[in-house]
C-alpha cells in the first residue's frame, strides 16, 4: 500500500513539475509593455477565428493614442464604471470580492431554501462569479490581453499571477492607457480612438463627459447588454449614472494631456 502511495505520489508531483515548467515558458513577457504597444489581444484574436468560422470577414478597428491624447473624461468615466479604487488598490480590490461573496452566499442560501435543499449546519455556499463587481481594470486587462473567456480556478489563478506582475512591472497610468487602447467597444471596435470615431466622428482626445460617459456605459457587454443599438435605454441609463459619479474620479498628472507651452 505504501509503495502505491509513493508511486502516486511520485506521478502527481512529476505532473504539477511538467505543469510549472509549462507555465514558465509560456508566460508573457509582461516587462515589455512598458515601452512596447500590443498590436493585438486574446480577445481580438478570439473574435477574429470565430468570425472566420462563421465564415464572415473578421474587423478590427483599432487606433493607438496615447493616455495624454484620450480625454480626462473618458479615463474618469471608465474608472468610474468598472473600477472606482483603480488608483488604490494593487490589482485586486479586496472590498469587492469580499461584496461578491456575500452576495454569493445569500443567493446560494436563496435558491437552497427555495429548492427545500438548505442546511444550516452541512450547507456551503456556492463560489462568487467575480463578474464585473470584484474584476479590476488590471484584471480585466490581464484576461483581454492573455486569456481566453473560460471561467475555471486555472484560468483565474492564471489571471491572478498575471495581474500582479502587470501592477509590478507597469504604473497605473500605463495599465490605464494599455486598457483602453485593447477593450472591445462594439463589432470589430478596440480602443478607445476608434470608439469615439466610430460613434461620434471625432477623436477620443476631444470627447464630452456626456459622450464619454455614453462609451463607458458600454464597456461591461458592448455586443450584447449594453449594445447601443440592441438595448438603447439600458445604455442611457447607464450613461447617466456614469456621468453622476465620473465627477470624483481624481486623475494623477501624468495622465492628463500635457499643455503647450507658451
Amino acid at each position: 500500500m505504501w509503495r502505491w502511495t509513493k508511486i502516486l505520489f511520485s506521478i502527481l508531483a512529476g505532473a504539477v513539475a511538467v505543469w510549472l515548467i509549462y507555465e514558465f515558458i509560456t508566460f508573457p513577457s509582461i516587462s515589455r509593455l512598458r515601452t512596447e504597444n500590443p498590436e493585438t489581444t486574446s480577445l481580438i484574436d478570439a473574435r477574429i477565428a470565430e468570425a472566420e468560422e462563421e465564415g464572415k470577414k473578421p474587423k478590427k478597428e483599432m487606433i493607438w493614442q496615447p493616455i495624454g491624447q484620450i480625454s480626462p473624461n473618458l479615463q474618469r468615466a471608465v474608472i468610474a464604471g468598472e473600477d472606482a479604487r483603480f488608483f488604490e488598490h494593487n490589482g485586486f480590490d479586496w472590498e469587492a470580492i469580499q461584496k461578491a461573496w456575500d452576495e454569493a452566499v445569500k443567493e446560494g442560501e436563496k435558491e437552497a431554501k427555495e429548492a427545500g435543499e438548505y442546511d444550516p449546519e452541512g450547507w456551503i455556499p456556492p463560489m462568487p462569479s467575480f463578474k464585473r463587481g470584484a474584476s479590476t481594470i488590471t484584471q480585466q486587462l490581464a484576461k483581454n490581453l492573455y486569456l481566453s473567456e473560460d471561467r475555471n480556478f486555472l484560468r483565474k489563478g492564471r489571471e491572478a499571477v498575471i495581474t500582479y506582475f502587470l501592477e509590478r512591472e507597469l504604473s497605473k497610468t500605463r495599465i490605464l492607457e494599455i486598457y483602453l487602447n485593447v477593450i472591445e467597444w462594439g463589432d470589430g471596435i478596440y480602443g478607445a480612438e476608434a470608439a469615439s470615431r466610430h460613434y461620434f466622428k471625432k477623436s477620443a482626445s476631444n470627447l464630452s463627459a456626456a459622450e464619454a460617459a455614453y462609451l463607458a456605459a458600454m464597456v461591461p457587454s458592448p455586443l450584447n447588454v449594453f449594445n447601443p443599438k440592441k438595448n438603447p435605454r439600458r445604455v442611457r441609463a447607464r450613461q447617466r449614472v456614469l456621468q453622476k459619479h465620473m465627477r470624483w474620479v481624481k486623475l494623477p498628472a501624468d495622465s492628463q494631456p500635457r499643455r503647450r507651452k507658451r
